[in-house]
């Protein structure tokens, strides 16, 4: 039984016989149906969803945040204290929709070729042979990317802007759809090296997964007392329904006035006496994006202004860059977005 058909059945069967109840039930039942293209990528959503909660336990608008992200064509960095599940959250959606996953564990000492791939030579055939590197693949884990020199973390640079590389003068397109999952460690700053802002930009969204709460902490210990649920976890969907999924996130409308809401919102950013580098273009682009497919995991064909106001930070705060001044008084960037976000007027 389809997702909203199921929801209208729960409606009808908890209906009371109040006459305001009765009229909002039935403008919701005479909606115009939805397209049965929809419909198969809201339920793709959901099957996606539930797959991942039953390995993550904890808040999840978080794991929706992820598979909005995901099926936009963006990417995610997620910065949190270690032991959280970031990747075990990057193996159980590989998992989920039968993608190629591959993880890298970013060290000082890792190299360019370490990720991209290189050219040995083959003393039968007397030619170089080109061997892949890790980033070949379809979901990406860069398991705390700040620990890698800065020529390291632009190896990933081109791969994340255009799904391609560029090794030994040849152009090397990546599988599709290419995914990043980047973790790094907000606690410990030793030995590490900040992104740099066109780093940072790649980045469609930047969050946390959080700390999980005392009954689930309790819970995933029976989970895991004798097997990790990781071992277990089957495939939900195929890997064409995840090429139709993102297809389909494209399709979801956005009115020409949230557009300029999303730009006004991002332009704002240049504006901050704060700032010292506000969000660029691409921003608004990944928050319509991003915007986008979350309305559908929604339920939504169209974008609404909550859902914008939602994905704002996460979207735009990590972009910002702040000026010395305000970083030594203990300004956040989410702070600066989130006031963005309650002074500009939403389009009537």
């Amino acid at each position: 039984m389809p997702f909203l058909v199921r929801v209208q059945h729960s409606l009808c069967q908890i209906l009371t016989p109040d006459l305001t109840s009765h009229i909002h039930l039935k403008s919701i039942l005479n909606r115009p149906s939805l397209s049965p293209a929809f419909v198969q990528a809201q339920e793709i959503c959901e099957k996606l969803t539930h797959n991942l909660a039953q390995v993550m336990l904890g808040e999840v608008r978080t794991l929706q945040w992820l598979l909005a992200a995901f099926s936009c064509g963006g990417h995610v960095l997620l910065e949190d204290v270690p032991g959280t599940g970031k990747t075990t959250l990057a193996k159980a959606l590989a998992v989920s929709c039968e993608a190629q996953f591959q993880r890298i564990q970013f060290t000082p000492d890792l190299l360019p070729a370490d990720i991209l791939g290189f050219s040995i030579f083959d003393p039968q055939q007397h030619v170089f042979r080109f061997e892949q590197g890790a980033i070949f693949c379809h979901i990406l884990l860069a398991d705390e990317i700040n620990r890698a020199s800065p020529r390291t973390q632009s190896a990933l640079l081109e791969a994340m802007a255009e799904n391609q590389v560029s090794i030994e003068r040849q152009i090397r397109q990546l599988p599709e759809p290419f995914f990043v999952i980047a973790t790094q460690n907000p606690v410990e700053f030793h030995g590490t090296y900040p992104l740099p802002e066109a780093q940072l930009d790649r980045f469609a969204m930047k969050f946390s997964l959080g700390y999980v709460s005392h009954a689930q902490e309790v819970a995933m210990l029976t989970a895991q007392g004798h097997a990790h649920p990781l071992t277990h976890l089957q495939p939900c969907i195929s890997f064409a329904q995840l090429i139709t999924l993102q297809q389909q996130v494209k399709q979801v409308r956005i009115s020409e006035e949230l557009k300029h809401y999303i730009v006004e919102l991002v332009a704002s950013t240049r504006q901050l006496k704060e700032v010292n580098l506000g969000a660029s273009p691409r921003a608004s682009l990944m928050l319509m994006k991003c915007a986008q497919a979350l309305a559908l995991i929604d339920g939504y064909e169209f974008v609404t202004p909550d859902v914008i106001q939602e994905l704002a930070v996460p979207v735009i705060a990590h972009r910002l860059s702040l000026e010395a001044n305000s970083t030594f008084a203990g300004l956040k960037a989410t702070t600066l977005v989130q006031e963005l976000v309650a002074s500009i007027a939403v389009p009537s």
